[in-house]
Protein backbone atom coordinates (compact mmCIF):
# COMPACT_ATOMS: atom_id res chain seq x y z
CA UNK A 1 0.00 0.00 0.00
CA UNK A 2 1.62 3.24 -1.12
CA UNK A 3 -0.44 5.91 0.66
CA UNK A 4 -0.80 6.28 4.42
CA UNK A 5 -4.05 4.73 5.56
CA UNK A 6 -5.99 5.25 8.78
CA UNK A 7 -7.92 2.45 10.44
CA UNK A 8 -9.82 3.78 13.45
CA UNK A 9 -12.11 1.51 15.48
CA UNK A 10 -14.88 2.90 17.68
CA UNK A 11 -15.96 0.17 20.08
CA UNK A 12 -18.79 2.35 21.45
CA UNK A 13 -20.52 0.50 24.33
CA UNK A 14 -20.44 -2.92 22.65
CA UNK A 15 -17.74 -4.51 24.83
CA UNK A 16 -17.46 -4.78 28.60
CA UNK A 17 -14.20 -4.44 30.51
CA UNK A 18 -13.05 -8.05 30.18
CA UNK A 19 -14.14 -8.36 26.54
CA UNK A 20 -12.21 -5.19 25.69
CA UNK A 21 -9.00 -6.48 27.23
CA UNK A 22 -9.31 -9.92 25.62
CA UNK A 23 -9.83 -8.39 22.18
CA UNK A 24 -7.01 -5.88 22.69
CA UNK A 25 -4.57 -8.68 23.52
CA UNK A 26 -5.67 -10.66 20.47
CA UNK A 27 -5.29 -7.62 18.21
CA UNK A 28 -1.85 -6.85 19.61
CA UNK A 29 -0.73 -10.40 18.83
CA UNK A 30 -1.85 -10.03 15.21
CA UNK A 31 -0.51 -6.51 14.65
CA UNK A 32 2.93 -7.57 13.41
CA UNK A 33 1.67 -8.33 9.91
CA UNK A 34 0.05 -4.93 9.40
CA UNK A 35 1.87 -2.63 6.94
CA UNK A 36 3.60 0.37 8.52
CA UNK A 37 1.62 2.61 6.18
CA UNK A 38 -1.53 1.78 8.18
CA UNK A 39 -2.11 3.98 11.24
CA UNK A 40 -4.37 2.18 13.70
CA UNK A 41 -6.25 3.61 16.66
CA UNK A 42 -8.89 2.07 18.90
CA UNK A 43 -11.51 3.95 20.89
CA UNK A 44 -12.58 1.66 23.77
CA UNK A 45 -14.96 2.48 26.60
CA UNK A 46 -13.69 4.96 29.18
CA UNK A 47 -13.35 2.23 31.83
CA UNK A 48 -11.29 -0.07 29.60
CA UNK A 49 -9.23 2.66 27.99
CA UNK A 50 -6.14 2.58 30.20
CA UNK A 51 -5.51 -1.20 30.27
CA UNK A 52 -6.33 -1.49 26.57
CA UNK A 53 -3.85 1.30 25.86
CA UNK A 54 -1.14 -0.47 27.84
CA UNK A 55 -1.65 -3.64 25.82
CA UNK A 56 -1.74 -1.91 22.43
CA UNK A 57 1.12 0.52 22.97
CA UNK A 58 3.90 -1.98 22.26
CA UNK A 59 2.04 -3.08 19.11
CA UNK A 60 2.15 0.48 17.76
CA UNK A 61 -1.61 0.98 18.06
CA UNK A 62 -2.93 4.21 19.57
CA UNK A 63 -6.00 4.69 21.73
CA UNK A 64 -8.53 7.49 21.83
CA UNK A 65 -11.51 8.75 23.79
CA UNK A 66 -15.02 8.30 22.42
CA UNK A 67 -16.05 11.65 23.88
CA UNK A 68 -14.64 14.38 26.10
CA UNK A 69 -15.67 17.39 28.15
CA UNK A 70 -14.41 20.89 27.39
CA UNK A 71 -13.48 21.97 30.94
CA UNK A 72 -10.44 20.54 32.72
CA UNK A 73 -11.81 19.96 36.24
CA UNK A 74 -14.77 20.80 38.43
CA UNK A 75 -18.20 19.77 39.60
CA UNK A 76 -19.36 18.10 36.39
CA UNK A 77 -20.70 14.73 37.50
CA UNK A 78 -20.13 11.95 35.01
CA UNK A 79 -17.84 13.90 32.68
CA UNK A 80 -14.19 13.20 31.80
CA UNK A 81 -12.01 16.03 30.53
CA UNK A 82 -9.65 16.02 27.57
CA UNK A 83 -6.74 16.62 29.95
CA UNK A 84 -7.66 13.50 31.92
CA UNK A 85 -7.89 11.42 28.76
CA UNK A 86 -4.46 12.66 27.72
CA UNK A 87 -3.06 11.63 31.11
CA UNK A 88 -4.59 8.18 30.61
CA UNK A 89 -2.60 7.69 27.40
CA UNK A 90 -4.96 8.87 24.68
CA UNK A 91 -3.66 10.28 21.42
CA UNK A 92 -7.07 11.01 19.88
CA UNK A 93 -10.59 12.02 20.86
CA UNK A 94 -13.76 11.61 18.84
CA UNK A 95 -15.65 14.89 18.73
CA UNK A 96 -19.19 15.38 17.43
CA UNK A 97 -19.95 11.75 16.65
CA UNK A 98 -23.43 11.45 15.18
CA UNK A 99 -24.65 9.47 18.18
CA UNK A 100 -23.51 12.29 20.46
CA UNK A 101 -25.21 14.88 18.28
CA UNK A 102 -28.51 13.08 17.86
CA UNK A 103 -28.94 10.87 20.93
CA UNK A 104 -27.52 13.39 23.41
CA UNK A 105 -28.42 16.57 21.51
CA UNK A 106 -24.85 17.83 21.34
CA UNK A 107 -24.82 21.20 19.58
CA UNK A 108 -22.37 22.59 17.04
CA UNK A 109 -21.23 25.04 19.72
CA UNK A 110 -20.45 22.21 22.14
CA UNK A 111 -18.55 20.38 19.40
CA UNK A 112 -16.43 23.46 18.81
CA UNK A 113 -15.67 23.72 22.55
CA UNK A 114 -14.58 20.09 22.60
CA UNK A 115 -12.32 20.58 19.58
CA UNK A 116 -10.57 23.45 21.34
CA UNK A 117 -10.29 21.52 24.61
CA UNK A 118 -8.81 18.48 22.86
CA UNK A 119 -6.20 20.61 21.11
CA UNK A 120 -5.29 22.40 24.34
CA UNK A 121 -4.85 19.05 26.11
CA UNK A 122 -2.52 17.77 23.39
CA UNK A 123 -5.00 15.38 21.81
CA UNK A 124 -5.81 15.15 18.12
CA UNK A 125 -9.57 15.54 17.73
CA UNK A 126 -11.32 13.40 15.14
CA UNK A 127 -14.13 15.74 14.11
CA UNK A 128 -17.23 13.91 12.92
CA UNK A 129 -19.66 15.52 10.47
CA UNK A 130 -22.53 14.26 8.34
CA UNK A 131 -26.11 14.76 7.26
CA UNK A 132 -29.31 13.17 8.53
CA UNK A 133 -31.71 11.15 6.37
CA UNK A 134 -34.10 14.10 6.29
CA UNK A 135 -31.37 16.50 5.16
CA UNK A 136 -30.31 14.03 2.51
CA UNK A 137 -33.86 13.72 1.14
CA UNK A 138 -34.22 17.51 1.12
CA UNK A 139 -31.02 17.89 -0.93
CA UNK A 140 -29.20 19.60 1.95
CA UNK A 141 -26.30 17.18 2.38
CA UNK A 142 -23.61 19.72 1.46
CA UNK A 143 -25.26 22.56 3.39
CA UNK A 144 -25.65 20.52 6.58
CA UNK A 145 -22.06 19.30 6.48
CA UNK A 146 -20.65 22.75 5.78
CA UNK A 147 -22.54 24.25 8.75
CA UNK A 148 -20.99 21.64 11.04
CA UNK A 149 -17.51 22.22 9.63
CA UNK A 150 -17.72 26.00 9.92
CA UNK A 151 -18.87 25.73 13.53
CA UNK A 152 -16.17 23.22 14.51
CA UNK A 153 -13.32 25.35 13.19
CA UNK A 154 -14.68 28.78 14.15
CA UNK A 155 -11.79 31.01 15.33
CA UNK A 156 -9.47 28.04 15.84
CA UNK A 157 -5.82 28.30 14.82
CA UNK A 158 -4.75 24.76 14.05
CA UNK A 159 -1.42 23.74 15.66
CA UNK A 160 1.34 23.04 13.16
CA UNK A 161 2.34 19.90 15.05
CA UNK A 162 -1.11 18.32 14.93
CA UNK A 163 -2.85 16.40 12.17
CA UNK A 164 -6.29 17.66 11.21
CA UNK A 165 -8.68 14.71 10.96
CA UNK A 166 -12.32 14.81 9.90
CA UNK A 167 -14.63 11.79 9.71
CA UNK A 168 -17.51 11.96 7.26
CA UNK A 169 -20.27 9.81 8.72
CA UNK A 170 -23.72 10.24 7.18
CA UNK A 171 -26.12 9.81 10.08
CA UNK A 172 -28.48 7.59 8.09
CA UNK A 173 -25.65 5.08 7.58
CA UNK A 174 -24.54 4.75 11.21
CA UNK A 175 -25.39 1.30 12.55
CA UNK A 176 -28.06 0.74 9.90
CA UNK A 177 -26.20 -1.40 7.38
CA UNK A 178 -26.98 1.19 4.69
CA UNK A 179 -23.60 2.49 3.63
CA UNK A 180 -23.01 5.53 1.46
CA UNK A 181 -22.04 4.52 -2.09
CA UNK A 182 -18.26 4.95 -2.53
CA UNK A 183 -18.55 7.48 -5.42
CA UNK A 184 -20.87 9.65 -3.30
CA UNK A 185 -18.54 9.32 -0.31
CA UNK A 186 -15.62 10.34 -2.51
CA UNK A 187 -17.51 13.43 -3.70
CA UNK A 188 -18.27 14.45 -0.12
CA UNK A 189 -14.67 13.88 0.96
CA UNK A 190 -13.41 16.16 -1.79
CA UNK A 191 -15.92 18.82 -0.75
CA UNK A 192 -14.96 18.53 2.93
CA UNK A 193 -11.27 18.87 2.10
CA UNK A 194 -11.91 22.05 0.14
CA UNK A 195 -14.02 23.52 2.94
CA UNK A 196 -11.48 22.71 5.65
CA UNK A 197 -8.55 24.07 3.65
CA UNK A 198 -10.48 27.29 3.00
CA UNK A 199 -11.16 27.72 6.72
CA UNK A 200 -7.84 26.61 8.22
CA UNK A 201 -5.22 26.53 5.49
CA UNK A 202 -4.51 22.93 6.52
CA UNK A 203 -5.02 19.91 4.28
CA UNK A 204 -7.07 17.43 6.33
CA UNK A 205 -7.11 13.68 6.64
CA UNK A 206 -10.70 12.63 5.88
CA UNK A 207 -12.05 9.27 7.01
CA UNK A 208 -15.30 7.57 6.04
CA UNK A 209 -17.58 6.13 8.71
CA UNK A 210 -20.99 4.57 8.23
CA UNK A 211 -21.70 0.81 8.10
CA UNK A 212 -18.12 0.00 7.09
CA UNK A 213 -17.69 -3.77 6.80
CA UNK A 214 -14.94 -6.13 5.61
CA UNK A 215 -16.82 -6.69 2.35
CA UNK A 216 -17.06 -3.00 1.40
CA UNK A 217 -13.96 -1.40 2.91
CA UNK A 218 -11.74 -1.93 -0.14
CA UNK A 219 -14.19 0.00 -2.33
CA UNK A 220 -13.78 3.06 -0.12
CA UNK A 221 -10.04 2.90 0.32
CA UNK A 222 -9.26 2.70 -3.38
CA UNK A 223 -10.51 6.28 -3.74
CA UNK A 224 -7.63 8.77 -3.37
CA UNK A 225 -9.72 11.31 -1.45
CA UNK A 226 -10.65 8.77 1.25
CA UNK A 227 -7.74 8.50 3.68
CA UNK A 228 -9.15 5.78 5.90
CA UNK A 229 -12.16 4.53 7.80
CA UNK A 230 -13.83 4.87 11.18
CA UNK A 231 -15.31 1.44 11.87
CA UNK A 232 -17.93 0.66 14.50
CA UNK A 233 -19.51 -2.70 15.30
CA UNK A 234 -17.51 -4.58 12.65
CA UNK A 235 -14.34 -3.91 14.67
CA UNK A 236 -15.56 -5.44 17.94
CA UNK A 237 -14.51 -9.02 17.29
CA UNK A 238 -11.20 -10.48 16.16
CA UNK A 239 -12.59 -12.11 13.01
CA UNK A 240 -14.08 -8.82 11.84
CA UNK A 241 -10.90 -6.93 12.67
CA UNK A 242 -8.67 -9.35 10.77
CA UNK A 243 -11.04 -9.33 7.79
CA UNK A 244 -10.80 -5.55 7.69
CA UNK A 245 -7.00 -5.71 7.89
CA UNK A 246 -6.83 -8.26 5.07
CA UNK A 247 -8.88 -5.97 2.84
CA UNK A 248 -6.60 -2.95 3.23
CA UNK A 249 -3.28 -4.61 2.52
Amino acid sequence: MSKKMYLFANWKMYLDYDESNILANAIADKAKGVPKSVKMAIFPSALALYPVGQVLRDAGISVGAQNTYWLDKGGYTGEVSAVMYKEAGCEYALVGHSERRHLFHESNHEVRQKVEAALFAGLTPVICVGETEEERKDGKTEEATEIQIRAAFHNILWPKDRELIVAYEPVWAIGTGDNCYPPEAERMHELIKKQVIALTGVSPVVLYGGSVKPENIAEYLKNPSINGVLVGNASTNLEGWMSIISNIR
